[in-house]
């Protein structure tokens, strides 16, 4: 099956007809079926397929307790109206990248795997990577099984209502011990591909990134009764938060976002008693993003003062900077130059991914689709189909010098 036609099949799955924007959330029927697609396209061409004890699908070809497997793939969840490249193409091009291998008559020496690692976009749980995290111990069984959804129902209990048993969650060390290499290509979430004029590129490293949760509790009260002076609304004090974290991204050459919040009692004529706010900030080096956090953090505990609202601050979730395995960054370099002596982009990114989280553990490098416009986590997220075909070429390259030498 060519890489257009399996794009075709699974494009309308979780899309929502009223954003053009997918709602492939960990758990439920769209990711479902986007699991039963990955089962599908792995016993069409004949390949062992297993789910882990954490949710992750694997597609192997040989056997993978041989050892030292070159596994590549990504994962098919999505933000919610995310983007239809983010993740899928990474699956997507590992199938079509294992058809062209075989096209050419290239014999694996060292088994082949693909997979699909679960929760990657953390839109139910608010956690990222739930799935690479838990299998490289990074999670612990504890932390996952209290990871609730915004109905308050477990990671577990959404686990056993989709039909797996979740009792076996957890640290995989043997399954990882089996990898020898771990390659995801990825569409670029920037525009660095497209400035240089290149269809593919290397990741160098990942930034070191995290979520704060900000939350500032004031007074309920009526909206039309209560004098502007008389006030204690957090919202205000939430809005300066917001600009602040602007200023501290903008004065430290980072990002920040302020892009998830919740209300209380979210009505149209009542002062909120609590705002809810969920910062996400990323920056090249660690000095820096600490500056952002740090200043932000300030800046609201001031405004919070101000206005006689209380203020805490939680940090849900964080990664360190990643640099990935520098042999075999350098080695998929000399792969991919090798016909042509050209020169293949190397750069960072500020998007997290699951060979960032599995880099602690195994050896990982990451390929980077071009995107013409570097929207990304929306569903005007796109990348040109020659480009997407480029990657595919550049990822047979990859497992062909792998896993076939």
């Amino acid at each position: 099956m060519s890489f257009h036609s399996m794009w075709a099949e699974l494009l309308p799955v979780g899309r929502s007809s009223a954003t053009g924007g997918y709602r492939r959330h960990a758990w439920t029927g769209a990711d479902a079926d986007c699991r039963a697609w990955f089962r599908e396209q792995a016993e069409a061409r004949g390949l062992a397929h297993e789910t882990d004890r954490n949710g992750n699908q694997w597609a192997w070809l040989g056997d993978p307790a041989a050892g030292d497997a070159v596994v590549t793939g990504s994962h098919l969840d999505s933000v919610p109206d995310g983007g239809a490249f983010d993740g899928p193409l990474g699956v997507v091009s590992a199938f079509a990248a294992l058809d062209e291998l075989r096209g050419r008559g290239a014999h694996p020496t060292r088994p082949v795997g693909i997979v699909n690692f679960g929760d990657e976009e953390g839109a139910r749980f608010g956690l990222a990577c739930v799935g690479s995290r838990l299998t490289a111990g990074t999670l612990t069984t504890e932390q996952a099984h209290r990871l609730t959804d915004g109905d308050g129902i477990t990671l577990p209990q959404a686990m056993e209502a989709a039909g797996y048993d979740p009792d076996g969650i957890g640290p995989d060390p043997e399954r990882l011990a089996r990898i020898g290499a771990f390659v995801e290509l990825h569409v670029e979430q920037g525009r660095a591909l497209d400035l240089s004029g290149d269809r593919v590129g290397i990741a160098s490293a990942i930034w070191p990134h995290g979520r704060w949760r900000f939350d500032f509790r004031g007074e309920a009260n009526h909206a039309g009764t209560t004098r502007l002076a008389d006030r204690r609304d957090p919202m205000l004090s939430y809005a300066e938060t917001v600009l602040a974290a602007r200023r501290e991204a903008e004065l430290a050459g980072a990002v920040a976002t302020f892009g998830k919040i919740g209300v209380e009692p979210n009505g149209v004529n009542a002062v909120p008693s609590l705002v809810r706010g969920w910062l996400d900030s990323r920056a090249a080096d660690q000095a820096s993003l600490d500056t952002v956090v740090t200043g932000t953090e300030k800046a609201a505990r001031e405004y919070a003062a101000a206005h006689g609202v209380d203020l805490t601050v939680e940090r849900e979730s964080f990664t360190p900077v990643v640099e990935f395995d520098h042999a075999l960054r350098d080695e998929l370099a000399r792969i991919l130059g090798s016909d042509t002596e050209l020169k293949v982009p190397v750069l960072g990114t500020g998007a997290g991914h699951d060979a960032g989280i599995l880099s602690g553990r195994i050896p990982t490098a990451m390929l980077f689709v071009r995107n013409p416009t570097g929207v990304s986590h929306s569903p005007a997220e796109y990348a040109a189909e020659d480009d997407c075909v480029a990657g595919v070429s550049a990822l047979a390259d990859v497992l062909e010098g792998l896993a076939c030498t």
